[in-house]
């Protein structure tokens, strides 16, 4: 908990520290100051984006640009971009070919040899204030059985053939990497590696799909596999989840060793096991399909062992959903989290459009859902699939978000335990004043390690001369942009009104959003022409 020092001793030990209490201490009555507002952004069957494969450049960013500043008027404060649809990239790789859903035939580059869309991507939500998490889908090599449109360097034409056989196998419409084999799961640990190098990732974000979802009349035709090697397992069952094990805790363990502020997150089926299954564990469900039973996805063993920061199941269905109740999710969800951060995923593409959860059509549905996540201390926020259903404003959903809901901005929650000391604090060092804004100036000092370096800052404003309750969110007035790299930061507040007295107060915070402490307030009356700057020692103005 943070607490404030008295003025008196700040100022006669001139280094002494302002502290103010953590955002995300406690809930306020409101929206909480502190509550990660994310959505997927998909591009598989160019779902969101781009629009349609083959577009110019040009095209291409002036869409994505449009969707983050539609999601930013939101209030949301990141997003969960699909990069690897299908054994493809949206983004420029030596190794994975170009996705499809980008330029029309995979393999083949965007016009602009110098245009990577990830880099383009992330640039743009850092500089809305918005994280981007690379979303990939780590097994599904294809969509359909058309081989020979996959470019030459899709392992499944590149491989020879007795190799392909140990690294896919068919399911169904599709082709899938092999989980069991030891040479695929290097294979992609290395694909995310080379993300986590190479770009600017808050996140690597894994959706739900692992071994495949049961299809009637096919079977999983690996028996002879696990009968070959089956490594001390007796069921099959237990084989595959270890083989999905084995990837996860690679790639947890050389994302932490490249950039250990890099979360890595998986966004699951939302039934982890019905009770009928395990009476001790499960979830009081009947869902026809399951992580632990179909998907071999021991989520909660990732969460257990550490190798996931962060869990957001989708719950895809509504308040009161008999087979699978949104309440009931959430608060199985919140009772196993193994102390990881919970974000909830909502089913923008349902609403008042899902024959068998009428409940979908409720104009409130997701007002309910929302509320009840906050009600919840465990829950630190949501992620909607997907943005064109919120763009398409079915039964208000966005005007709701924008007015109520999400009406206050708010700040990413901290990842506490990938940060081992806070950032470095700033400090309000000029403040000016014109006829309509108060202009404020700060640096930092003291920067003894790489991880106190900001990434950047927030700007609380309180009303009069006293430092108010840093959880309200209307006092936050504004954060900046990432990537701070500035000696000296600037920010003009032009919301001010002549003869009113505001108190400033800045705070900096790292790459797992954990917040420094704050700098000395600055206490400011809005004149006519500009602003002047007045302290506090021993309670006296001077």
């Amino acid at each position: 908990m943070k607490q404030l020092f008295h003025f008196p001793i700040f100022y006669l030990c001139l280094g002494a520290l302002l502290m103010t209490q953590n955002a995300w201490s406690q809930r306020p009555p409101t929206a909480p100051v502190a509550e990660l507002r994310g959505a997927w952004i998909a591009t598989s069957f160019n779902i969101d984006w781009p629009s349609q494969p083959g577009l110019s450049v040009d095209r291409q960013k002036m869409e994505f640009d449009s969707l983050l500043d539609v999601l930013k008027a939101m209030n949301m404060n990141a997003v969960f971009v699909q990069v690897r649809p299908a054994g493809d990239a949206m983004y420029k790789s030596p190794n994975v070919p170009w996705s499809k859903f980008l330029t029309g035939q995979q393999g083949v580059a965007p016009a602009d040899s110098t245009y990577d869309p990830m880099l383009y991507m992330i640039k743009a939500a850092h500089d809305r204030r918005m994280e981007f998490h690379a979303w990939l889908n780590p097994y599904r090599a294809t969509l359909d059985l058309d081989t020979a449109a996959l470019s030459p360097i899709h392992p499944l034409r590149s491989l020879p053939d007795n190799r392909k056989a140990q690294w896919f196998f068919r399911y169904g419409r599709r082709f899938y990497f092999n989980p069991a084999n030891p040479s695929v799961q290097q294979y992609l640990v290395n694909v995310v590696k080379d993300i986590v190098l190479r770009y600017d990732v808050d996140g690597i974000h894994f959706d739900d799909y692992f071994y495949p979802y049961k299809e009637a009349g096919e079977v999983l035709n690996d028996y002879n596999e696990f009968a070959s090697d089956p490594r001390g397992f007796v069921s099959i069952e237990d084989w595959r989840r270890d083989n999905v094990n084995r990837l996860i805790s690679g790639v947890s363990t050389n994302i932490k060793k490249i950039k250990p502020y890099v979360r890595f997150g998986i966004g699951p089926f939302g039934v982890w096991r019905n009770r009928d299954r395990d009476p001790l564990m499960g979830s009081d469900t009947r869902a026809g399909v399951t992580c632990y039973d179909d998907l071999y996805a021991d989520v909660l063993l990732w969460m257990k062992n550490g190798w996931i920061d962060y869990v957001a199941p989708q719950l895809y269905w509504s308040i009161g959903f008999v087979p699978a109740d949104y309440e009931k999710l959430v608060d199985w969800w919140s009772k196993n989290t193994y102390g990881k951060q919970l974000y909830i995923g909502h089913a923008a593409y349902k609403i008042n459009n899902a024959p068998n959860d009428v409940n979908w059509n409720r104009p409130d549905e997701i007002k309910r859902q929302i509320l009840l996540n906050r009600a919840n201390p465990n829950v630190n926020g949501s992620i909607f699939f997907s943005v064109k259903p919120l763009l398409r404003n079915p039964l208000g959903v966005q005007d709701s978000l924008i007015t109520n809901l999400f009406k206050t901005q708010s700040l990413v929650p901290p990842t506490l335990a990938l940060s081992k000391i806070p950032p470095a604090t700033p400090q309000i060092c000029r403040v000016q004043g014109s006829a309509s804004s108060v202009k404020l100036a700060w640096n930092i000092c003291d920067v003894i390690a790489a991880e106190q370096m900001p990434y950047y800052f927030a700007i609380y404003r309180f009303q009069g001369e006293t430092v108010g309750d840093f959880r309200n969110p209307r006092n936050l007035l504004a954060s900046t942009a990432f990537n701070a790299d500035a000696e000296k930061w600037t920010y003009e507040d032009q919301t001010t009104v002549e003869g009113e007295y505001y108190t400033y107060v800045v705070t900096a915070f790292n790459r797992t959003n954990v917040e420094s402490y704050s700098s000395a307030p600055v206490f400011v009356k809005k004149t006519a022409k500009t602003a002047k700057k007045k302290r506090k020692i021993f309670g006296y103005l001077f």
